[in-house]
Parts: C-alpha cells; sequence; structure tokens
C-alpha cells in the first residue's frame, strides 16, 4: 500500500502505535513530557494570547496530539486561579481518556469550532501521514517488513505540491495533507494563536532522501509501519505555514525552539557558582530548571524544533527580535 494508508493504519488503526499502549511517552522524549520546562513557557505564552484577547470570560486551550494529556496537565497546573477558573482546556487526541486525567480537561477527537484563544500542536504534524514519492511514482510499503517498491503515478495534485515545495528530488515526502491538516486547525479559530512545534525543514534545504524514520524504546528504528513503533517525517513547515496564513488572512512567523523558549522566559544557562555558598538549596534547583531548559534548547535535538505563529482575528500581536518574517516574495528573512 501507499506510505499514507500504511502510516495512518500504523499510528491511528484500532491497534495503532498511537490509540494503544503507553502512547509516545513510553518509547522516547517529547519536548511536553522531558520537563516542565515547556509546561511553564506555555502558560506565559498563554497569558500573553489570554492579554491580547482582552482577559475574556472564557479562554480555550487547545492541545492538538495531545498524547496522554502531559503538555495540559503541567500548564494547568502551574496555571494561576485567576486563569484556571475561566480556562477551557481541550485535549485533542484519537487514543481513549486516560483514567488519571483531570476532570476538567476536554477530551476529543477533533478540534472544537469557534476557537478564542491557544491552540498548540506540538510534534502532531510529524505523524500526519504522508505519501513518498520516487521519480515520477509513488512508493508502496509492505506493512509487515517495511520492504518497498514502485507504485501508481503520482497524481496531479500532489505533482504540483511537488513541483513547488520539493522540487528535483530523486526522493521526496508529499506534505500536502500536512498542510491541510494545518489548516483546518487554523481554521478553528475565531480569535486567538496556533502554534506548531515540530522538526522541519524549509525550501532550498530539504533532505534529499527525505526523513522518514521510526522510533520505538527510546531508539531510533527503520520506519516499519506495522504498529509498533512511531513512523515519523520532518515537517515542511513553509509549506504548512503559507496554508495556515491563507486560511488566517495573516503573516505567519517562525522561530527555532531556542528562540520561542528564550522569548518565553527559558534560560538554559547555568547558574552562578555565587549562589552555591549564599543558597545552596537554591543553587540545585536553578541548575536543575537550567539542566532541563537546555536539553529542550540544545542544538541537533529538541532545540531544532521549529515554533510556527499563526495568529488569527487579532493584529496587535508582536514577538521578540530575532524571529523569522513572511517578505512580499513569501521567502523567509531574519527581522532586524
Amino acid at each position: 500500500m501507499r506510505w499514507s494508508a500504511a502510516m495512518a493504519r500504523a499510528l491511528y488503526g484500532p491497534h495503532g502505535f498511537f490509540v494503544s499502549g503507553a502512547g509516545p511517552a513510553g518509547h522516547f522524549r517529547t519536548s511536553a513530557n522531558a520537563s516542565p520546562v515547556l509546561a511553564t513557557a506555555v502558560l506565559r505564552l498563554l497569558d500573553r494570547v489570554d492579554e491580547v484577547l482582552g482577559r475574556p470570560a472564557r479562554l480555550d486551550f487547545v492541545d492538538v496530539g495531545a498524547g496522554r494529556g502531559e503538555l495540559l496537565t503541567g500548564v494547568l497546573a502551574a496555571a494561576p486561579a485567576s486563569l484556571r477558573d475561566r480556562l477551557h482546556p481541550v485535549a485533542v487526541e484519537l487514543a481513549p481518556r486516560p483514567s488519571f486525567l483531570d476532570a476538567g480537561i476536554d477530551w476529543r477527537a477533533a478540534p472544537p469550532s469557534e476557537i478564542t484563544g491557544l491552540l498548540i500542536a506540538t510534534e502532531w504534524l510529524d505523524n500526519v501521514p504522508l505519501d513518498v514519492v520516487e521519480g515520477d511514482r509513488y512508493v508502496e510499503v509492505d506493512p509487515a517488513t517495511g520492504a518497498e517498491r514502485p507504485g501508481d503515478p503520482v497524481e496531479p495534485t500532489d505533482a504540483a505540491w511537488l513541483a513547488r515545495w520539493w522540487p528535483a528530488a530523486p526522493r521526496a515526502e508529499v506534505g500536502r495533507a500536512r498542510d491541510e491538516a494545518w489548516a483546518g486547525a487554523v481554521g478553528a479559530i475565531e480569535r486567538g494563536l496556533a502554534v506548531a512545534v515540530d522538526y522541519g525543514h524549509l525550501l532550498g534545504e530539504r533532505p534529499l532522501g527525505g526523513t522518514l524514520t521510526g522510533y520505538r524504546a527510546g531508539r531510533q528504528v527503520p520506519p516499519v509501519p506495522d504498529g509498533t513503533r512511531d513512523v515519523t517525517a520532518h515537517v515542511a513547515v513553509d509549506a504548512v505555514a503559507l496554508a495556515g496564513s491563507a486560511v488566517a488572512g495573516r503573516a505567519y512567523q517562525l522561530m527555532t525552539q531556542r528562540q520561542a523558549l528564550r522569548a518565553l522566559g527559558a534560560d538554559g544557562g547555568r547558574p552562578p557558582i555565587s549562589l552555591a555558598g549564599s543558597d545552596p538549596a537554591g543553587y540545585v534547583r536553578a541548575l536543575a530548571a537550567a539542566s532541563a531548559a537546555a536539553e529542550l534548547m540544545a542544538p541537533g535535538g529538541l532545540g531544532d524544533h521549529w515554533w510556527l505563529f499563526q495568529p488569527v482575528g487579532i493584529d496587535n500581536w508582536t514577538w521578540e527580535d530575532g524571529e523569522y518574517v513572511v517578505d512580499t516574495t513569501r521567502h523567509l528573512s531574519r527581522s532586524p
């Protein structure tokens, strides 16, 4: 079968990787389950969105691809009562609702409509199933073994996407389904901010052989779509970003995770050694917090994630210096 069908069954079928067992946290570390640092940063972002929206009576906080609710749980635990009492937390996930989850978290298979607030999708888009192409044909895969063979000719809609976003590559991953998924998520927002956090690449820097791979039990493994492992491919973030921007009618912004977390107050730097003499316990706490932040900001790892910000229905959204902005020629450039 084509890779899109194989991924869909392996990840989201009746016994798929994401709907059965322990979920992603049982196999690999994500930004959401690595430490409380991300929850703290997202809480600051949520407060910023709340302020821009004028502190509405109800503030939606939607986590798409919520796993087992780790990020929502962390944010709720740290939120002040003034925010928590107005918050409508929603986990969007195909797995059954965990029995231990806070009763106040709404558990759904799809995002609600008419969202006012923050929608965040952390490592969701890389698991939206896609097709793989070699030359002018789809690649077919044996779900039991991962063996591949040439399949049918590429359909015109996918050929057009490849011509624009991944041209002249011997092997490419068709990200059109990710564009559509992100556009749908953005379209659910009436006023607020949509944020996607994921590994990705930009036009002109696409990997020649693609990025399709697997993860199981903490290790990178071959991407055999048999349901026993995560099967993932990096996101063509500029294609996704433009699809969401077209729906929102507003420019998007891109940052690396390092930039975004620094802007949200995370610091991976070691605390001053003088603190160890004056406040040993405080030094240990600061050192632990710095180590946790450093993991999320490390080059070559989680720090290489892209953060895609898409405001919807708001015009007074601004970010710190150093973000990426869209210019009139639809290329990415650093802001001054």
